[in-house]
């Protein structure tokens, strides 16, 4: 019988959801796995969490803890209840600087924390490379490592204190005990289940039958990445049970349980230094990875705080990928591996003599080709960017097979390396599987990423081989099948084999004592359910693809461009960490306000939809709907999954069955609208000041809708285009946009006389509008017929001798970005060469100023300082670098960049009344605070006309188009 979750519902000051959409949004990670939760918590304090016990107990069901989601074997994926604790659960509760100790809850992002400890010029140690979004509940539970666990360790030896609840409701803290101590828990302690506990472990490790068992049994002591099974290994060397040194601490335990023993609520942290300041990564170039592997040992004799490898594979995939693609400045050639070896020392000149001692000792083994020393913080942040975006860019490969988690997280001891990569080299070949090789290598944990198709039937029976397989080497060599990423269901399996029956029968027992009723994350670790079941994908079900107004051929169609979201989460970071994407997850810290989360709507539903067309699903409409379309996910997604393209496909086909809404058929019309309003002009710009419009269409009443201009820029330049006075430089097309033609004319003609001011003689082709309102709304329909003829106008005119310029941003890079995708075959590659000699006003004058044809004679040498907001399409398709740069042109002019990713507006997005809330709400992250604390002789500039207007309604503030800025900076 179905649990009556009303009355739980009305008990949590959290949330509780219990229908379909947020059930499946929940039903899987990071893994191939997925399975349909009961019900989705979001509990608020540790209250909350007791009575989500309590119920769960009463009904005979389970709860699954979860931070961030990004768990790789299947860990937060189970029938019962999710309970997620990083919407709320994300306070740090104390920092004590003095005795270097921080108290969070378990929500609290990793990243986040840093950047909070980094002003005392402290940290926390471990750190994993979805550090930005991953969450210390969730680093517990999985004792995750991370990049620098050579020096820093796992969680296990940071985590000071726990306190917990436990499964049958009652509370207590696991924290380091003295012998006496220890003691008082086994007798006389009123917690019975606290106190069966300590009994058990005490009972288990003082047999000398059992100890013999664990210390002959468990991976090798040397290797640091152990997460198999539960740490019973680490308890029994502590001073309770052996000559160790250590007390006797719990945390050791819960350190990589999974949530399965107790539900943590605060956590201690110990908190260290940050390291040096003179930090450097000697990038070594490999023909081979089997050179790097060799590579690997010589660097180890150097004492560097990490060393990471990266293969071809994922390289070659980082050139796919528009953010990924300008990390790779530092890569000669195409190299076979990459060892990216990290330093820290006191001075440079240590640095850089350590550099040169290393590239002695690979010169002098014959290893390598290419030693770049890389420097500071920037440089040093793209460099990890770049390896820590490879699982992401796997996901990016066309086609059905993907580098699937399994075998990724096995561990051997460093020197054992090249011998056991050439076992499973054999494996791999054996059954016919290619893999990536990346990550750890320092510490001897190489992520394997098989290629597999989880659709065929035949790649799954290969799946269960080569885990098999796997295991039986990592037994030979003594390593840990899982060093960071825990068993979870897809590793548990293999515990009786690696571990003995003795030692796993003392595991299960373990379980059954902490929680009787398997009340906490059933089948992880202990009785887990075959590796090849619950899988994202049904094998041998085929999902037919359907026919697209959008080419979506690049990665097999609509379905599979869905597929390409891996779950790996790197949607889900905050304003604190910076970039755009995604930014409605960002104000709301909603799972369904995610890119992941939108991703799995579609594809969840795209499996199984309720009548025959699948594009018809209210859910998808729905979750759809707060889907900005600001682009970010096209660049900052490592696998690209661009959110935008697949809404406004998805909408085009659900209007087909329902119609256009009127609000969405207005604005996409606008610039044919705008035409006709044009003729009564002062009638128009009244009406669009009045509430009842604003009201009739759905407009909020706080916003100020765009006048229209005085005249149109096509009537202003109906007479001809004056010639430069000077000698001409160069002809360019200006792109009159639907925007600048009938809004900001002024900025149309500031552009112009600009232009030719500096020598360029500028004419305006015949074209359509850009088609940016018709995508925005969904009516790609349209948008196809307008890309056709702007691209048949413009193709035999716009070269790279006469570019196409264009002022607005999300107009000019419709030829650049969507254009492509939305001509016909034929047309195609017309409309690629003009996209990419379709520029940005400010690319334009940028390139300029590097050919010499602009410099800074021509402008003020007044000092002013120029605060700038980026267009947020323009961060994800082109860079606002050219934009910084064209305002640094006059020679006192100072630029900087607010770091505040998408404005909110997002077209007219902001505009709407059920939407404006949350415009806001995104405007005041980053963006209204920076513009509101400038001084008033600061100049606000921004690209994007529906930013302007939103900073203007959010602030009070006037922004000006960098156009403006630069045309107001002419001398006389």
């Amino acid at each position: 019988m179905q649990p009556d979750f009303n009355q739980l519902k009305t008990q949590l000051e959290g949330d509780l959801f219990a229908d379909n959409v947020q059930r499946v949004l929940y039903s899987t990670d990071a893994s191939q796995y997925k399975e349909l939760p009961l019900a989705v918590t979001r509990p608020k304090n540790k209250e909350d969490i007791k009575k989500i016990i309590a119920f769960a107990r009463e009904n005979g069901t389970s709860i699954i803890p979860r931070g961030g989601g990004t768990s790789l074997a299947g860990q937060v994926v189970g029938p019962g209840i999710v309970v997620d604790i990083s919407k709320y659960m994300n306070k740090i509760l104390e920092l004590n600087v003095d005795e270097k100790y921080v108290i969070v809850e378990p929500g609290v992002v990793l990243a986040e924390l840093n950047q909070i400890l980094a002003k005392y010029n402290l940290q926390f140690g471990p750190e994993t490379s979805t550090a930005n979004r991953c969450v210390i509940g969730g680093m517990l539970g999985n004792n995750s490592c991370g990049l620098h666990s050579l020096v820093y360790g796992s969680v296990r030896e940071h985590i000071l204190e726990v306190d917990a609840v436990l499964s049958d409701g009652s509370e207590t803290t696991f924290k380091s005990l003295s012998k006496k101590e220890f003691q008082r828990k086994l007798n006389g302690n009123p917690n019975q289940l606290e106190k069966a506990i300590y009994q058990n472990i005490h009972e288990m490790l003082s047999d000398p039958d059992n100890q013999k068992e664990i210390r002959e049994k468990f991976p090798d002591p040397k290797l640091t990445r152990r997460n198999m099974g539960y740490a019973i290994d680490a308890l029994l060397n502590s001073e309770i049970f052996s000559n160790g040194e250590s007390q006797f601490n719990f945390c050791k335990l819960l350190a990589g349980s999974e949530g399965t023993l107790a539900f943590s609520h605060r956590i201690k942290l110990n908190i260290i230094p940050l390291p040096p300041k003179h930090k450097g990564l000697v990038c070594a170039h490999f023909d081979t990875l089997e050179e790097s592997l060799q590579g690997n040992l010589i660097a180890l004799k150097h004492q560097p705080t990490a060393i990471e490898l990266m293969d071809d594979t994922v390289m070659q995939a980082a050139k796919q990928n528009i953010e990924q693609r300008k990390n790779r400045f530092f890569v000669k050639g195409d190299p076979g591996a990459m060892l990216m070896i990290e330093f820290s020392f006191e001075t440079e000149e240590e640095l850089q003599n350590k550099a040169a001692e290393l590239e002695k000792d690979f010169r002098d083994a014959g290893l390598g080709y290419h030693f770049p020393l890389v420097t500071g913080d920037d440089k040093i942040k793209r460099v990890w960017a770049l390896r820590t975006a490879g699982l992401g860019l796997l996901a990016n490969i066309p086609g059905d097979r993907k580098g699937v988690p399994g075998i990724e997280d096995t561990a051997v001891a460093p020197d054992r390396l090249p011998d056991y990569v050439a076992d499973i080299k054999k494996a791999l070949e054996k059954l016919g599987l290619s893999s990536v090789f990346y990550a750890h290598i320092a510490t001897g944990e190489i992520h394997f990423r098989p290629l597999i198709n989880f659709k065929d039937p035949e790649d799954v029976k290969r799946f269960d081989t080569l885990m098999n397989e796997t295991a039986a080497l990592v037994k030979k060599y003594r390593g840990s099948m899982s060093g960071e990423h825990g068993d979870g269901r897809a590793r548990g399996k293999f515990i009786p084999f690696m571990l003995g029956e003795h030692n796993y029968e003392l595991l299960k027992n373990l379980k059954k004592t902490w929680d009787p009723h398997h009340i906490f994350n059933p089948g992880k670790i202990t009785d887990t359910p075959p590796i090849t079941e619950n899988l994202r994908v049904t094998p041998g079900k085929e999902i037919p693809e359907s026919d697209t107004y959008f080419n979506f051929s690049k990665n097999k169609g609509y379905i599979r461009s869905i597929e390409k979201c891996n779950g790996s989460g790197d949607c889900r970071k905050s304003e604190m960490i910076g970039g755009t994407m995604c930014p409605t997850f960002m104000a709301t810290r909603d799972e369904d306000k995610s890119t992941r989360g939108r991703a799995n709507i579609l594809r969840e539903f795209f499996y199984s939809p309720k009548n025959g067309n699948a594009f018809d699903q209210k859910e998808i409409y729905n979750i759809l709907d707060l889907c900005i379309s600001c682009k970010a996910c096209k660049s900052e997604c490592p696998s690209n999954v661009d959110m935008a393209k697949l809404k406004a496909e998805f909408l085009q086909h659900y209007y087909d069955v329902h119609g256009i809404p009127l609000r969405s058929r207005l604005v996409a019309y606008l610039p044919r609208l705008n035409q006709l309003a044009m003729l009564v002009r002062p009638i128009s710009n009244f009406m669009m000041k009045t509430t009842l419009l604003k009201k009739i269409i759905g407009i909020a009443p706080q916003r100020n809708l765009p006048s229209l201009s005085n005249i149109t820029l096509n009537r202003r330049t109906a007479q001809g285009i004056p010639h430069p006075e000077k000698e001409i430089k160069g002809k360019i097309y200006l792109f009159n946009d639907e925007f600048t033609n009938y809004n900001e004319s002024d900025i149309g003609i500031k552009a112009i006389l600009l232009l030719t001011r500096l020598g360029y003689e500028v004419k305006i082709p015949v074209h359509k509008e850009s088609g940016r309102t018709f995508l925005s709304k969904g009516l790609v329909r349209t948008s196809k017929k307008i890309a056709t003829e702007n691209v048949e106008l413009l193709k035999d005119i716009i070269s790279e001798e006469t570019p196409l310029i264009g002022i607005e941003p999300s107009a000019i890079l419709a030829f650049r970005d969507e254009y492509p995708d939305l001509v016909d075959e034929n047309l195609q590659p017309f409309a690629k060469k003009l996209g990419q000699h379709a520029l940005l006003f400010e690319e334009f004058i940028s390139e300029e100023m590097d050919k010499g044809n602009i410099d800074t004679s021509e402008f003020s040498t007044a000092k002013k300082q120029v605060l700038l907001h980026g267009h947020c399409q323009q961060k994800a398709v082109a860079s606002t670098e050219p934009t910084k740069k064209m305002l640094s042109l006059p020679k006192n002019y100072s630029v900087k960049e607010v770091p505040s990713g998408c404005c909110g507006m997002a077209g007219s997005f902001g505009y709407e009344k059920e939407h404006y809330d949350l415009s806001m709400k995104i405007g005041e992250m980053v963006l209204f605070p920076a513009v509101r604390q400038a001084e008033e002789e600061v100049i606000i500039s921004a690209p994007g006309t529906s930013c302007r207007h939103h900073i203007k309604d959010g602030t009070g503030k006037t922004a000006k188009h960098p156009v403006e800025v630069l045309y107001e900076a002419l001398e006389n």
